[in-house]
């Protein structure tokens, strides 16, 4: 089962690697992308280089890596790559909607491949202490969920993918829900667009945490609230 729903958080997949291929993100990690993969490619310059910098200086192949890690397109990631340097992150966020435009069925099923899966939404999360057990509704939900994720990939023959930035955590089951059954009742055509609009999304938020155009604070320069 795949399915993916936020471009945030922190994302601790490892990669596999192909022969003659970029690495890509690997299935069975965590949900997200939101580029703390893909800022190992392009290696660390000080705190006074921001991710935009990274990006524009980074060796074709360590970049084009990176932006894999926003899009599993390879069209797309060569696309930004070679179109490098940005002046700033809205040039680049446009420049990656416009090739997400571009994008071929072919290209779309191969970044539909990479997408992950995410079990938080399946079962309770891990902490270190024993957690609450999830209240009947919410089992009910999880297993409502499985179930028209399965029916969606019998019908579509792809991983369901849907963007739920900004979205709260506790939201995130029955919003996703919500839209699994939508969705399951859409005309191919029209599901193959939302598809691929969810897609670019999701490679719009991480790639807004990969290449940032302002450098981070240094912790000389934080102030706690109320300072």
């Amino acid at each position: 089962m795949k399915f993916l729903h936020r471009s945030d958080g922190v994302r601790q997949a490892s990669l596999r690697w192909r022969p003659g291929s970029t690495p890509r993100r690997q299935a069975g990690g965590s949900l997200t992308g939101d580029g703390g993969i893909a800022l190992s490619y392009l290696g660390r310059h000080g705190p006074d280089r921001h991710g935009l910098d990274r990006l524009n200086s980074a060796a074709p192949g360590a970049a084009e890596a990176a932006l894999l890690a926003c899009c599993g397109s390879r069209r797309w990631a060569r696309r930004l790559a070679d179109l490098r340097p940005y002046p700033d992150l809205r040039t680049l966020l446009s420049t990656a909607e416009h090739a997400a435009r571009d994008l071929s069925p072919a290209d779309l099923a191969e970044a539909l491949a990479d997408e992950t899966v995410p079990q938080h939404l399946f079962t309770s999360p891990h902490r270190t202490s024993a957690p609450a057990p999830p209240s009947p509704a919410t089992e009910a939900a999880r297993r409502a969920l499985r179930r028209a994720h399965t029916a969606y990939e019998q019908r579509f023959g792809h991983v369901f993918v849907l963007c739920l930035d900004g979205c709260r955590p506790g939201e995130a089951l029955d919003r996703s829900l919500a839209a699994l059954r939508t969705r399951l009742a859409a005309a191919p055509a029209d599901e193959a667009a939302v598809t691929a609009a969810e897609l670019a999304r999701l490679a719009r938020g991480r790639l807004a945490r990969l290449a940032p155009d302002t450098p981070p604070l240094s912790p000389r320069t934080v102030r706690s609230c109320g300072t």
